[in-house]
């Protein structure tokens, strides 16, 4: 063995050693065998892996432990086509080039989008197995395989049917750079500064008027009403007059409504139910007009006469330089306040009428609340648990329609003739079943990422070997970050329990984000992304791995830290010099070991002993709780303060009778390492066993040490 470690000359051949004796591939040794397992949240197809990612050592660890332990185990890969996303990464794409999407029809930019995504596909698929990830390869899934798509095609018509799917004209969050809506989870919220003006609305047929206050004077071209709290008494004699809509010169009520907020502004507000939330809300109430004056665009609509055409800031200028001209802007003031952004872009969302598909979430909701209620699905860390019924119990219905072309078409068609919606389970209808006529238009809007995302446990296990479905569903464990409780992991058991009446998964587990090393988070904004290959360059990759969860709990942010790394890249240089003395040894020795084990086991060898059965007792309980970070803590002390400070260098002077045990702790201390540094421990494991036979004490049993042909498979230790 050469004096250092060198991880670059053994991670790709372990791999591959893993990976040709199939290894990663469930065994099923009985048919009561215990399964376990772990569908990977797909990493988006369209980029290499950030160092986020790096973070699936949380299931890799588990994973390798339960194939120890003897389960049937199986830790599905995936890909996801991340529709959205990947447009705008593929938009920037075609920027570098001088091109647009808007050059292509959608047939060609879907095509283009997809041999952009495969080519990245391998990149991601490599980076894993850096890593050391022991993924079944074989069930590899994306997210567009056609009979995903089959299943997802499904799940829609099935909701259909039970009337939680229905399409209306709906106020949505639109970005108009980007021209898709969203659901309202995809909105970010920014504190910004801006201006709050106070605008008179004259009255019609007397003197007097109305002052309203609005951050959004280019919305007022479509004002149908002016509401006041009925608690307003400063209004009551306005309630039922009607005032002039300032530069538009039409007629609209004065009305009442609880929601109106006495304290902001005058007390008085334009209501737009066209433009903003709050005033739908009220105009749904009110039966007032709906009246869109800003397109998807981004520019004024032919609604608004002279304004036609306009940038949304270009509108505002001119009717803000109207209304001074008109006398009718009272003041104005400066204003903190939020405002949703697009969370790609940054560019203001803009609140707009939409025909889109929506999914009734309050059915689906309630028995996702009950399962945690009762304790049939676990969450970890607790904490996250609040967060994961507040949602639940808040959710409003979810928009799954965009505008986009890479994604999965909706299954919808429309009759020319009648207007009426047919949905099917993917194929296209003959005719209209209101009308028969033959005339029918597909859908052009792609489903939301996040609705095929929400089937991926169960649509995975249909798709991939028969029987899989059967054996591994529910899952055991969903792990995850936690800042997609509410997009991903709450919509999975509402959907999984809707299609299959079972839970998806038997428990949650939330990792934290990796920031950069100032705190940040990181961000390709921002530059300060960290590619994790890089470090596995640098560092190994048993040491990102054991980094990456030595010394913080689950669910708790981390910062990147090289000198973590460092410490890491020592523990693992460590381990292979532990191996480098006990293994040097071992030829000279085999034969000179006493009469029976155990008779010379002196009271060092006892000690060391002790103290292997305590850290196995105590890492076992900790993996088995979830706490990897204390796991990870007590091996490293083990191993490093015990055995190697400690024990071996107690044994320096009578190598011979301390060969045996130290063998045998050479032998437990690889297993219990395996799940968190696989690669170091394999190469020591392939070694020993290359080495001269290790036989046992003449008239012992036979011995059981580095016995397995490979370590990944070997038996977890006991006690």
């Amino acid at each position: 063995m050469d004096k250092t470690y060198k991880p670059q000359e053994h991670e790709k051949e372990i791999y591959s050693l893993w990976e040709t004796g199939k290894y990663f591939s469930p065994i099923i040794i009985k048919p009561e065998s215990k399964p376990f397992s772990i569908i990977l949240p797909p990493p988006n197809a369209n980029a290499p892996l950030h160092f986020g990612h790096a973070m699936y050592v949380v299931e890799d660890i588990l994973i390798r432990y339960h194939r120890m332990k003897g389960y049937a185990t199986l830790w599905l890969p995936g890909a996801d086509h991340a529709g959205f996303e990947t447009q705008v990464v593929f938009e920037k794409h075609l920027e570098r080039q001088g091109k647009s999407r808007f050059d292509y029809d959608p047939e060609t930019l879907y095509k283009m989008v997809w041999d952009f995504v495969q080519n990245n596909r391998g990149v991601m698929e490599n980076q894993l197995r850096q890593l050391g990830f022991s993924l079944d390869w074989s069930r590899m899934k994306f997210t567009l395989d056609p009979d995903i798509v089959t299943v997802v095609y499904d799940t829609f018509k099935k909701l259909y049917d039970k009337g939680l799917v229905y399409r209306a004209k709906r106020l949505v969050n639109y970005c108009v750079t980007h021209q898709t809506a969203f659901s309202d989870l995809e909105v970010e919220y920014e504190e910004k500064e801006g201006r709050l003006y106070f605008i008179k609305y004259p009255l019609v047929g007397e003197e007097g008027h109305i002052t309203v206050a609005t951050t959004r004077p280019e919305t007022m071209l479509g004002d149908t009403a002016v509401a006041v709290n009925p608690k307003d008494k400063r209004y009551k004699k306005f309630v039922g007059k009607r005032v002039l809509l300032p530069l538009v010169n039409r007629e609209i009520p004065t009305i009442e409504d609880e929601s109106v907020d006495m304290e902001f502004g005058t007390g008085a507000v334009k209501v737009t139910p066209a433009h903003d939330p709050a005033d739908f809300e009220i105009g749904e109430k009110n039966n007032l007009q709906q009246i869109s004056v800003i397109g998807f665009d981004g520019r004024m609509t032919n609604e608004v006469g002279q304004y036609e055409g306009l940038a949304i800031k270009e509108a505002r200028e001119k009717i803000l330089k109207e209304l001074k001209a008109q006398n009718l802007l009272e003041k104005e003031a400066p204003i903190t306040h939020r405002v949703g952004v697009c969370y790609k872009c940054k560019n203001p969302i803009e609140p707009l009428l939409l025909e889109q598909w929506f999914v009734k979430t309050q059915p689906l909701a309630k028995p996702a609340l009950e399962v945690v209620k009762k304790g049939k699905l676990k969450i970890y860390p607790a904490k996250f648990e609040k967060a994961y019924n507040q949602f639940l119990e808040n959710i409003k219905d979810w928009n799954i329609s965009r505008q986009i072309v890479w994604g999965i078409r909706i299954p919808a068609w429309k009759c020319e003739e009648c207007n009426e919606w047919t949905v099917t389970n993917g194929d296209s209808p003959t005719s209209c079943p209101k009308c028969n006529s033959t005339k029918l238009t597909q859908d052009t809007d792609t489903f939301d990422t996040w609705f095929s995302s929400a089937q991926w446990p169960f649509a995975t296990l249909k798709t991939t070997k028969p029987s899989d479905f059967e054996y591994f569903y529910p899952t055991t464990v969903m792990e995850t970050a936690y800042d997609i409780l509410r997009w991903w992991v709450a919509r999975m058991v509402m959907v999984g329990i809707f299609v299959t009446g079972d839970i998806p998964f038997e428990n949650v587990l939330f990792h934290g984000l990796v920031k950069d090393p100032y705190g940040k988070k990181m961000s390709k904004s921002k530059g300060n992304v960290t590619d994790p290959l890089e470090l596995v360059e640098q560092y190994g990759a048993d040491a990102v791995r054991m980094a990456l969860v030595y010394g913080t709990a689950i669910g708790n942010d981390q910062s990147l830290s090289h000198p973590k790394l460092q410490a890491m890249r020592n523990f693992t240089n460590k381990v292979w010099n532990i191996a480098r003395f006990v293994l040097s040894h071992q030829s000279q020795i085999t034969n000179h070991l006493p009469a029976q084990a155990g008779q010379s086991l002196n009271s060092d060898d006892k000690w060391i002993i002790e103290e292997l059965n305590k850290t196995t007792e105590t890492t076992t309980k900790a993996i088995e709780q979830f706490r990897l970070h204390d796991a990870a803590s007590e091996i490293y002390e083990f191993i490093w303060h015990k055995f190697a400070d400690v024990y071996i260098e107690k044994t320096k002077d009578r190598r011979e009778e301390a060969q045996y045990p130290l063998l045998h702790v050479l032998d437990q201390s690889l297993r219990l390492l395996h799940p968190f540094m696989p690669f170091v421990t394999e190469t020591i494991w392939q070694l020993a066993k290359g080495k001269s036979k290790i036989n046992p004490p003449a008239g012992g049993q036979k011995s059981k040490l580095f016995s397995e042909e490979a370590l990944i498979i070997a038996q977890w230790p006991e006690k």
